[in-house]
């Protein structure tokens, strides 16, 4: 899909390559300033207003930087009952934590912020989606954690990569698990007018 700009350039305040390969995906044209926001000194609360929380936090400090530009800042967790799963440290960490996920469902929740200083505007929302894993067995979660897929994701998989296989259901957002709302985001930039959908000719 092909969009005209606002007169401000777009910026990404993520690391993270899932969340640009999402955006290149739907063809968006910006630029990646990854935020240095401390993550730690935000203390958990309700998932939805913790992802939210960190991603203003990010999208803000590059937007402080950047007062011409319009910032999307995200955070993502991978949560079951009430706990949060980080990225797994070790083989047996990444073992645990499928274990735990074998069967059942979980849920993951994205907060996205979207930020201009000049334009007055500082939106943030949070996603969740429910993701359902198959029953595992033993020799599929060693064959994954041979992998070494799950050691740089939350909750030590990826729903995009080799551990799709581990998904038998999911209700919500797709691109939410992967990390970050896509639907969301553009419908609120569209809204917005920072882009605009070129007509078809």
């Amino acid at each position: 899909m092909q969009y005209t700009y606002h007169n401000k350039p777009l910026i990404l305040a993520s690391q993270s390559p899932r969340r640009r390969y999402l955006l290149e995906q739907a063809e968006l044209v910006f630029s990646v300033i990854p935020s240095s926001f401390d993550e730690n000194s935000v203390v958990m609360t309700r998932p939805d207003t913790y992802v939210k929380t960190l991603a203003e936090s990010k999208a803000s400090e590059i937007a402080g930087m950047h007062t011409g530009s319009w910032v999307i800042g995200a955070d993502t967790i991978v949560m079951i009952d009430n706990h949060v799963l980080g990225k797994p440290d070790s083989p047996d960490e990444a073992r645990r934590m499928l274990q735990n996920l074998s069967g059942r469902t979980h849920q993951v929740y994205t907060g996205y912020s979207i930020q201009c200083v000049e334009e007055n505007h500082f939106f943030s929302d949070a996603v969740r989606t429910d993701v359902c894993f198959k029953k595992l067995t033993d020799l599929e979660i060693e064959w994954y954690v041979h992998t070494k897929e799950p050691f740089d994701k939350a909750g030590a998989y990826a729903i995009q990569g080799l551990g799709t296989f581990l998904v038998r259901q999911i209700n919500g957002s797709y691109t939410n698990v992967v990390g970050l709302p896509v639907c969301e985001v553009l419908e609120h930039l569209l809204q917005e007018g920072v882009i605009k959908m070129k007509q078809v000719s």
